[in-house]
């Protein structure tokens, strides 16, 4: 009996133990952010020193993919594991399925804080009066995180609205700094507790149009017009944030065993303009424009779109050498700027190991010790923790993406892409083969040389892409069918889904009926 009080302690201190040994787990994520747009890819005229730190000291990944071109179903494929068209997210404005089995809430059950923080768009286009209302039936709360500080769309400089667990409260000052210091002081509560925290910051910059504080786009001015300086300064304040989000780890003694990852929802803005013409059924997209030459080069984004229809590039070029910007599946489309940064777990070095945001979800449940049963057992992703110790010489599973009707396959150094048709109706893109590793420019199309990588490939696409739309219809989810999202109506968002879901179905009978 003596030994009891002994005993009481002992046990309390292994149990507290256990849990300090678990990883605090940081995602953050830019929001159209060109694969070339740091300092270590050696971008001009802009410096990132605390993405340039990071990669020094972290996993360097090289060949990362982001789930889609496009916002929303990147975002579906990082809490998911699957390839967004699975989760209802098929395209930007699309909602989750709520039957999904989320990554947050798989964190939830193994005794982490979960809390989000920034752009969330799982829900809708965009806020309707509120920045994310508590009776959102798509907002953070109801998938799966304790705390939320949110908006449905994006927020830059100056005021603006974001939903702190459905109450509105305005803040001040640039977005990417707001959200992060937010976050900080919640990762700094949840350790004085000794809890575990999984947080995810989803920056709204650098989205057009750009708004950056005057001392972030000083540098530039004078060497580019006010458009590309502005995006330029929003991507100075994100690196900025994570400096201070990385100096507070360190402050509060948890930097060691936090897992830091910072990737992007897809590629960046292109480097040519866009014109738009007209209103309604009779608006016109001139596409490429030079209409920026045109225009007074002071102007904002946001001014040049409001008085002259003018969609401005950025310059420099986001993607570097790779061919293609956001919404499309050439690797500038998809390959994104990413580092994963964890002093206990990764030993610093570049991968050119090809993953991508649908890897996030397996790769945490192994380095965290998450239920394996926590993620739906049809996913598209492979853990990557083996690639924190070492580089593989190859990945055995090829990865897909399909989105907006356009696709891609890629096997290691080969890829099949076939680009989506925006315009409407069938897409009559032609399909086009790469090797990227002898080629990652894309600039020799080699569909003609090696029909029969084409064909192999194209077929292996086919039945994953037949997979993924079973999965669309609802056959991974206990009822075998999706359930009413529980919104209401919007004719644009409910059209699209209804074309894509008799698309799917069927090609599901006519594969059925084959069987």
């Amino acid at each position: 009996m003596k030994k009891f009080p002994i005993l009481v302690p002992v046990l309390l201190a292994m149990a507290t133990n256990a849990q300090i040994d678990r990883p605090n787990v940081v995602l953050l994520m830019a929001d159209d952010m060109g694969w070339a747009q740091t300092g270590y890819y050696g971008y001009p005229l802009m410096k990132t020193p605390n993405l340039d730190d990071m990669a020094r000291n972290g996993l360097r990944m090289d060949r990362f993919y982001a789930g889609a071109p496009s916002c929303t179903p990147t975002r579906a494929s990082v809490l998911t594991g699957r390839t967004n068209d699975r989760t209802g997210a098929f395209r930007v404005g699309h909602s989750i399925n709520k039957q999904e089995k989320m990554l947050s809430t798989a964190f939830r059950e193994a005794g982490y804080a979960t809390a989000h923080f920034g752009k969330w768009h799982l829900n809708e286009t965009r806020a309707n009066g509120h920045p994310l209302p508590a009776d959102d039936p798509h907002n953070p709360g109801e998938l799966g995180f304790d705390y939320w500080l949110s908006a449905t769309g994006g927020f830059d400089l100056g005021e603006f609205e974001l939903s702190r667990n459905g109450t509105r409260e305005l803040f001040q000052g640039d977005g990417s700094e707001v959200i992060v210091a937010e976050a900080v002081k919640y990762i700094g509560k949840q350790v004085e507790k000794n809890k575990p925290v999984f947080v995810v910051i989803w920056y709204s910059a650098p989205h057009g149009p750009w708004t950056a504080s005057e001392e972030d786009i000083q540098p530039f001015l004078g060497k580019v017009d006010r458009t590309s300086a502005n995006m330029m300064g929003e991507i100075v304040a994100i690196d900025r944030s994570i400096g201070h989000l990385r100096q507070s780890l360190k402050e509060m003694g948890v930097a060691d065993n936090t897992l830091v990852w910072f990737t992007s929802d897809n590629g960046g803005t292109a480097n040519v303009d866009a014109l738009s013409r007209g209103e309604g059924e009779d608006r016109e997209i001139i596409y490429p424009s030079n209409c920026s030459d045109e225009i007074d080069p002071n102007l904002t984004s946001l001014e040049a779109r409001t008085l002259h229809g003018c969609y401005r590039g950025v310059d420099p070029d986001s993607t570097g050498h790779l061919r293609g910007f956001k919404k499309d599946f050439y690797e500038g489309g998809l390959r994104e700027p990413t580092i994963v940064e964890w002093p206990a777990g990764v030993e610093p070095r570049v991968s050119n190991f090809p993953s991508g945001t649908v890897d996030m979800f397996p790769t945490l449940i192994d380095v965290a010790g998450l239920n394996p049963d926590s993620i739906n057992a049809v996913h598209d992703g492979i853990s990557l923790a083996e690639v924190f110790k070492r580089e593989p010489a190859r990945r055995d599973e090829p990865m897909g993406f399909r989105a907006s009707g356009g696709w891609m396959w890629l096997d290691n150094d080969w890829k099949i892409v076939k680009n989506s048709d925006y315009t409407g109706g069938d897409n009559k893109n032609p399909y086009e083969l790469y090797n990227v590793i002898g080629d990652p420019s894309e600039q020799q199309n080699l569909i003609d040389l090696y029909p029969d990588i084409a064909t192999r490939l194209h077929e292996q696409f086919k039945q994953w892409s037949l997979s993924v739309s079973r999965s669309a219809l609802g056959a991974d989810y206990p009822e075998g069918r999706v359930l009413p999202t529980g919104r209401g109506p919007d004719p644009v968002i409910d059209e699209r889904r209804a074309m894509r879901i008799k698309e799917w179905t069927e090609e599901v009978r006519a594969a059925a009926a084959i069987e």
